[in-house]
């Protein structure tokens, strides 16, 4: 090499030099301004600033009964409403025994609810009404996953519930004697009830409860009969024989009638088949039997039901109480309702003062 090139050779490489330390400066003095570096690579992110996402839950409602029906839609979205702002993942599975109440029938949803529980894994467990307590809650007693119940009509202690670590709730409580003198406001003769009940074992709790509050009720009532009644055909002798032997009818059961196939008729059907034949003012403790033809409620909220779930598995999952902390009580409101069609097709006449404080449907549901 000569004297010419090895100059050469040397003046490039300090050019070099002189460059890779300039620009590692100018990096330093970026970083020094705050203005952005080269990225870092994707291996390394930074995560200094960045914010942890929001817990996202996972909450099975299983519903003893079926959607849509007033009665459970109300329950869930009272739920719903009260766990707003939470990222929650539902999924839901209807027992749907209203329409299929044969043992097998229950037993085969009972248990594929029990797989999803196990392989799904959700961080709480809504449930409402009785069958599923009976055929799936009481499965789970002092497991790890918190159950929280609605509509419940049954002492919890009937399912083991009392004392357990993991599940709690609220109670049904109907209400049967404000709904029995709202009636005599509406119709003053009224003095012996005739309670019809299908054979469903969720009447079993309602009943004793009735019978607890009788020596509450207007000194003039009474209740003549609890009946349990099989068949369609046998419940339209009942209604017949109830016009000369009683002076209103309790409509509780009317879920579980079996047809002449054996298959249980829609309550709709029997409820439209008592309006039209029936001229006996009758009365219920839910909205759902009002719209379909039935006179008069102080009415079970089935929001109010949910609502107040709602609000204890918030206490469950975002406060981290645990359930066995959270008493079982039954929610207080009660709305009352009045079907205006059924009572001008009695002939019964309604003061306004008690209109103005009632829900009033004022057609049937099939009009």
């Amino acid at each position: 090499m000569t004297i010419k090139s090895t100059t050469t050779y040397l003046k490039i490489t300090i050019l070099l030099v002189i460059t890779v330390i300039t620009m590692g400066c100018a990096v330093v003095a970026a970083e020094t301004k705050g203005e952005p570096s080269q990225p870092v690579p994707a291996e390394q992110p930074v995560v200094e600033n960045a914010q942890a996402a929001a817990p996202k839950y996972k909450i099975l409602h299983i519903m003893s009964y079926h959607s849509p029906w007033e009665w459970t839609d109300g329950q869930l979205n009272g739920f719903k409403s009260a766990l707003k702002g939470l990222d929650v993942e539902y999924k839901v599975i209807q027992m749907d025994t209203k329409n299929n109440s044969s043992e097998e029938s229950r037993e085969k949803i009972a248990q594929e609810a029990k797989d999803l529980i196990d392989t799904w894994q959700p961080d709480l467990v809504y449930t409402t009404d009785d069958d599923v307590q009976k055929y799936i809650v009481k499965d789970y007693i002092n497991k790890d996953t918190p159950f929280v119940f609605s509509g419940v009509n049954a002492d919890p202690a009937g399912y083991g519930f009392v004392g357990s670590k993991n599940v709690t709730g609220v109670i049904e409580h109907q209400h049967f004697v404000e709904s029995v003198e709202l009636l005599k406001k509406i119709s003053p003769d009224v003095k012996k009830i005739a309670v019809v009940i299908d054979d469903s074992a969720f009447w079993n709790g309602v009943t004793q409860k009735m019978r607890e509050e009788e020596s509450q009720l207007p000194d003039d009532v009474k209740i003549a009969s609890y009946d349990l009644i099989l068949t369609f055909e046998e419940y339209k002798q009942k209604i017949k024989e109830y016009q000369t032997t009683v002076d209103t009818i309790a409509l509780l059961g009317v879920f579980n009638f079996k047809d002449d196939k054996g298959e249980n008729v829609p309550f709709q059907e029997v409820l439209k088949w008592t309006a039209e034949n029936s001229n006996l003012p009758d009365f219920s403790f839910w909205e759902d039997r009002i719209s379909h033809g039935a006179l008069s409620s102080v009415t079970v909220s089935s929001y109010e039901q949910g609502l107040a779930a709602g609000e204890i598995a918030r206490e469950i999952l975002i406060e981290g109480k645990s359930p066995a902390s959270i008493p079982m009580k039954p929610t207080a409101k009660g709305e009352p309702v009045i079907n205006l069609a059924r009572a001008k097709a009695l002939g019964l006449s309604i003061d306004s003062e008690i209109l103005l404080t009632a829900k009033v449907i004022d057609k049937f549901s099939w009009e």
